[in-house]
């Protein structure tokens, strides 16, 4: 039953879009209005406010952060098994990419993804800030720097916290990190994808 309730939790924690939060604090249009339409920081940032974006990226990676650190620090006392801890993690994951407060229409995870690392293992979460980084300053393209970075979660997880239940939670946020991206690859394969860019004013 505690499994359970945490895994509700969670998913409800996941649910809330910071880019939607913050866009409304910051007297924005609706993130999922323009742009690529997602509620994510890269589109946030696309409004031209840096503020809005910073605070869209550290409360997505916030809240699977919270919810994954919470079920580790109370686990012991409600008895909550490292496969329940897993679920908690797909749990909040899967509340961002389909959130209940939004008709189940959210962003691509991968900051949300990455609070989740921080909470799991930090060396496996600075591993893959530092793939996503390197690329991001190579190649200005968001979206490979967030598949690669997926990939790399992916097959470093297992290595880093053991063939274990957690391990398969890692893996399959990679693969489904991978898998929202699927019209981004499209447009890299094709040479449109837009790169990563400043703008001034805000759209609309």
């Amino acid at each position: 039953m505690n499994s359970l309730l945490a895994v509700v939790i969670a998913y409800l924690i996941g649910s809330i879009s910071f880019g939607v939060l913050s866009s409304r604090i910051f007297g924005l249009p609706d993130p999922r209005t323009y742009g690529s339409g997602n509620p994510g920081a890269t589109n946030v940032l696309r409004s031209g406010r840096k503020a809005a974006a910073l605070f869209t990226l550290i409360g997505d990676a916030a809240k699977g952060a919270l919810a994954v650190g919470l079920a580790r620090w109370l686990g012991p006392a409600i008895g909550l098994t490292e496969t329940a801890i897993g679920a908690v993690a797909i749990a909040a994951f899967l509340g961002h990419l389909y959130p209940v407060f939004y008709r189940f229409k959210g962003g691509k995870g991968v900051a949300t993804a990455f609070g989740i690392l921080l909470a799991l293992s930090p060396w496996l979460a600075l591993g893959t800030f530092l793939v996503f980084l390197g690329t991001v300053l190579g190649t200005r393209y968001v979206s490979l720097a967030s598949v690669l970075g997926a990939v790399f979660v992916a097959v470093a997880g297992p290595f880093i916290l053991g063939w274990s239940p957690l391990a398969g939670a890692v893996i399959l946020m990679g693969a489904l990190v991978v898998a929202r991206h699927k019209a981004n690859l499209k447009r890299l394969v094709a040479g449109e994808e837009s790169k990563l860019r400043f703008r001034k004013r805000a759209p609309g």
